[in-house]
């Protein structure tokens, strides 16, 4: 296991498909940037229906798979020589093993897809479950892959004034001073006062709620962008839907980063629709932030 002492690791999901090598590829870049030790993650489970299965059987298994996480460390030392880079062979699904870990990981980095360990986007795959659940920040690594540099740095963010849309542009300004980059808030504001709105509120001034809106949108960035006054921080405020907004913004950034949930999100959803749009349809790494306790705490709202 990694040397406590060295920091919490970047924690990847592997399992040498062509998405989990993209994911290490970011998971290395980004252990370089923080200085931090990288481990290696490989789920070992029967990809069957659940049945009981001979002992005989898993001790050939068991090899192949150690074979995995063995090239997985490989290939990460060769990115990155001076980088501590550990195995972690897990028992049990690919989320349930992923989910464990990530307690103790700094950030967890998978693939949009896997071959058997990690699987695809469907409801219920590890890129869905994994962000949805884990105490700390996930990234999907979508193709065509952007790798994390030092040049031409934007992070872009979505909030929506939920706990955990805040704690993502927070995330997000920590990513662009890593990276020395820049951060982009988007919020999108739905015209509820409109009469093309779907049940139109009545006797409500439109212009004064979204006036109101961006207002405070704007108020809490500004307060939320002085833990890190090195970040330059651009606010938009936009009257369209968030998932188009979010894609369109994705095809130049080098990361988007949501919350798990946000105010649209049902408690029956795993993730927010939008967040899982974004996981399906991004240009770029989707960063995915638990909700946070915030601090400092937000100043109060003005008038």
């Amino acid at each position: 296991m990694i040397d406590t002492h060295a920091g919490r690791p970047v924690l990847v999901g592997y399992d040498d498909s062509t998405e989990s090598r993209h994911a290490l590829h970011w998971a290395v870049a980004d252990a370089r940037l923080r200085g931090l030790p990288v481990l290696v993650c490989h789920a070992l489970h029967w990809p069957y229906a659940p049945r009981p299965v001979a002992q005989e059987i898993m001790r050939h298994v068991e090899p192949v798979a150690l074979g995995v996480v063995d090239e997985g460390v490989r290939r990460a030392r060769e990115l990155a020589p001076e980088l501590d880079v550990q195995p972690l062979l897990g028992r049990g699904t690919p989320s349930a093993v992923l989910l464990e870990a990530a307690r103790e990981a700094e950030l967890t980095v998978l693939g949009s897809r896997g071959q058997g360990g990690f699987e695809g986007l469907q409801v219920g795959s590890a890129a869905v479950q994994v962000p949805a659940h884990s105490v700390t920040p996930v990234v999907v690594v979508r193709p065509p892959l952007q790798p994390p540099t030092r040049q031409d740095v934007r992070i872009v963010a979505g909030l929506d004034g939920s706990p955990a849309s805040l704690a993502a542009f927070d995330l997000a300004l920590d990513e662009a001073a890593l990276r020395e980059g820049t951060v982009t808030a988007l919020c999108c504001w739905a015209d509820c006062g409109s009469s093309s709105w779907q049940e139109p509120l009545p006797f409500v001034d439109s212009h004064a709620l979204r006036k109101g809106a961006e207002n405070r949108f704007r108020e809490v960035v500004a307060h939320l962008a002085r833990r890190r006054p090195e970040v330059t921080v651009v606010t938009e405020f936009l009257t369209e839907r968030p998932q188009r907004v979010l894609i369109e913004a994705s095809k130049d950034a080098t990361l988007l980063v949501l919350g798990n949930r946000g105010n649209e999100a049902p408690p029956c959803l795993l993730l927010g629709a939008v967040t899982q749009a974004a996981l399906l349809e991004s240009r770029c790494p989707v960063a995915v932030a638990p909700a946070a306790v915030l601090n400092p705490r937000l100043p109060p709202a003005s008038g």
